[in-house]
């Protein structure tokens, strides 16, 4: 068994513990990431092949805290872990949005990632080392990966800035983010504060990266010593670069006008079908279907330029407006006579429904999780159905 382990130091005397080589061997890379008592095993495993049609990444990141890693039986009739609680759940997003963008465009194999929660040190919040453990994983894996990325949560804490501080620290904290990066980007921003100054914000994004740096530098060496720095070779779709100049040289002056036109949502969707259509129907009715995939394809890139030149080279947006300017804003309040409250607020053609009820004691809900359980007070239901957007697409809870 040959297990590698690599130690960060995060600067006031604790240190995270990243190992490889003894748990999950069959998974493509997995890592235990481990700090104090807490512990998080990182597995991902990516299909050798795409799925024929697929022309995206099929990635799928779950965050699962384990009721055994702080020594609890699950509750309910069946006493057994069930799905993704909510938290869960907002945890494996912050994940997957650090994660995504930095596997190639062109990667299109089913890939998932597990990050489960086996130990806990009840003081220890898991969630900060979520992204740590998945990269490292990915790192030690053949996947192609733009990375190693890392994920910190930084906090104030009388006055000083802490990395991943402490559940009892963090309740003192003044300001509190996670903050997702590479060595040299920040990928993701996420967090809260009390009012504070742009300077403060920009220093705790700073502090963070820094230990980001030293967390990615970390996992270039683990790969190193695993022997996965050559990745795997993969040709998960067609290109065809003459078609794309040709599709560029075709579309892209219509598309940029219809960009500058400033008409509405429904005008402008299908002024862009007609052209991309037009061009399609040019290429006869011989074509190669995977020619007119491709087509779609780059049609849908010259759209991409063409809004974006259009903001950058004149600040005009879709709709009209400069840079500067916010789109209508109108709102009404009670327009649901039984609720205890509602309001109607709309700003350009994003539109929100909202109702609040007021309860009682008894209609607090019960959070029984793995390492979060008590009592909240406040509830917030958010729900994006398909009619919001044209869209046919069933309800989901």
């Amino acid at each position: 068994m040959n297990v590698i382990k690599k130690v960060i130091d995060l600067g006031d005397g604790r240190i995270v513990e990243i190992e490889t080589g003894k748990l999950a061997k069959q998974a493509d890379g997995s890592v235990v990431v481990k700090m104090g008592d807490t512990m998080l095993l990182a597995t991902v495993v990516s299909s050798k092949e795409a799925k024929e049609g697929v022309d995206f990444l099929p990635l799928s990141v779950d965050y699962q805290e384990k009721y055994a890693s702080t020594g609890r039986i699950p509750g309910g009739f069946l006493r057994r872990e069930a799905r993704l609680s909510d938290y869960e759940v907002l945890i494996s997003r912050l994940v997957d949005r650090a994660l995504r963008p930095l596997f190639p465009e062109d990667y299109h194999a089913d890939t998932q990632v597990m990050i489960s929660l086996i130990s806990a040190d009840k003081n220890i919040m898991p969630d900060c080392l979520a992204g740590l453990a998945a990269s490292a994983a990915i790192s030690v894996s053949d996947i192609p990966f733009n990375g190693p990325i890392s994920e910190v949560r930084v906090a104030k804490v009388d006055g000083q800035l802490v990395i991943n501080p402490t559940l009892s620290d963090l309740q003192k904290a003044t300001l509190e983010f996670m903050v997702a990066g590479s060595a040299t980007d920040i990928v993701m921003v996420e967090g809260e504060a009390d009012e504070i100054a742009e300077t403060e914000m920009v220093e705790a994004i700073a502090f963070a990266h820094e230990a980001i740096k030293k967390q990615v530098a970390v996992q270039v060496e683990l790969a190193e010593e695993v022997g996965k720095t050559d990745k795997r070779i993969y040709n998960h779709e067609h290109s065809n670069l003459e078609l794309r100049e040709v599709v560029f040289a075709a579309t892209y002056d219509k598309a940029y006008a219809v960009a500058a036109a400033a008409l509405g949502k429904d005008d402008r969707s299908a002024s862009f079908r007609l052209i991309r259509d037009e061009f399609i129907a040019s290429l006869g009715e011989n074509a190669d279907p995977i020619q007119i995939g491709l087509a779609k394809k780059y049609f849908h890139d010259v759209q991409y330029d063409a809004v974006r030149n259009l903001v950058l080279n004149e600040g005009k947006r879709l709709d009209g407006r400069q840079t500067i300017e916010i789109r209508p804003i109108w709102s009404e309040v009670g327009y649901l006579p039984a609720a205890h409250g509602s309001a109607v607020f709309t700003r350009g053609e994003t539109q929100s429904l909202t109702s609040v009820t007021l309860g009682s004691k008894t209609d607090e809900q019960m959070i029984d999780g793995a390492f979060i359980n008590g009592y909240s007070k406040f509830l917030l239901h958010y729900n994006f159905p398909g009619f919001s957007t044209g869209e046919v697409r069933p309800n989901r809870g």
